[in-house]
C-alpha cells in the first residue's frame, strides 16, 4: 500500500490530499482565499502568497487527520511546481521539500495542467488516446493524450484564457468576481442567440483559441 500526500498552492487555493495507491482519495482539503481578492476583481499574487504561508501547515494537518493517517506513514510527497503564481508556488514547494527532508521520503514535482488532464482517469474508464481540454484558471489548452506524460499540443489560447475573459468582462460590467458563475447565472433562461458576438479567425485548420475579441466586443 502506497500513501501519497499531495500539496497544491499554484494560485488562490491552499490544498492538500492523501491518496491511497492509484485512485482512492482518503482526504481532500481545499482552503480558498477568493474573498480576499474579490474587491480587486482578480487574484493578487502577494495576497495569495501570504495566505498560503499562513495556512499551508493547517491544511496539510487537516488532510492527514481526515484520512486518519499519521505523517510518518506517508510514502511519497507530491507538490505542484507549476505553472502558476511564482510566490504561491514557492510556499507549497518549500513546505513539501521540508517534509521530504525531515521524513526522508521521496518528493516529486507535478505540472498541475497534467494533473487536471489525467484526474479524469481516477474515477472513469478512459482509454488512450483521448482528446483533453483544460480550461483551468489562466489556461486554455487542447491536447491529444497518448499515454501518461505523452501527448501532443493541438491548440491553446493566443491571448486571454477563457476564465480570464469571463473575469475581465465581469469587471467591465461591474458584476463582481469571479466572473464565470455570475455571468452564467445571469444567462439562465435567456435566448441562446439574444446577443451576437464575433468569432475570432486565427488561421485555416487552426485549433488555437482567442478570447480577447469577445472581451473587446462587450
Amino acid at each position: 500500500m502506497v500513501l501519497v500526500l499531495g500539496i497544491e498552492t499554484s494560485c488562490d487555493e491552499t490544498a492538500a490530499s492523501v491518496v491511497k495507491e492509484k485512485d482512492e482519495v482518503l482526504s481532500n482539503v481545499v482552503l480558498s482565499s477568493i474573498n480576499l481578492h474579490k474587491e480587486f476583481g482578480g487574484v493578487i499574487p502577494e495576497i495569495a502568497h501570504r495566505f498560503h504561508s499562513r495556512f499551508i501547515d493547517r491544511v496539510v494537518e487537516k488532510a492527514l487527520k481526515q484520512a486518519k493517517v499519521d505523517l510518518k506513514e506517508i510514502d511519497l510527497i507530491a507538490v505542484t511546481y507549476g505553472p502558476g503564481l511564482m510566490g504561491a508556488l514557492i510556499v507549497g514547494v518549500s513546505f513539501a521539500k521540508g517534509l521530504s527532508f525531515a521524513l526522508k521520503k521521496p518528493l516529486i514535482g507535478i505540472n498541475h495542467l497534467h494533473a487536471h488532464l489525467y484526474s479524469a482517469l481516477m474515477d472513469k474508464e478512459v482509454e488512450f488516446p483521448f482528446v483533453g481540454l483544460v480550461i483551468s484558471g489562466g489556461h486554455t489548452v487542447l491536447v491529444l493524450a497518448y499515454d501518461y506524460d505523452k501527448y501532443d499540443l493541438l491548440g491553446q489560447t493566443q491571448d486571454d484564457a477563457v476564465g480570464e475573459a469571463f473575469d475581465k468582462v465581469a469587471r467591465i460590467l461591474k458584476l463582481g468576481y469571479p466572473g464565470g458563475p455570475v455571468i452564467d447565472k445571469l444567462t439562465q433562461g435567456t435566448k441562446s442567440r439574444m446577443v451576437e458576438f464575433p468569432r475570432s479567425y486565427l488561421a485555416k485548420d487552426s485549433l488555437d483559441f482567442s478570447f480577447s475579441g469577445l472581451k473587446t466586443a462587450v
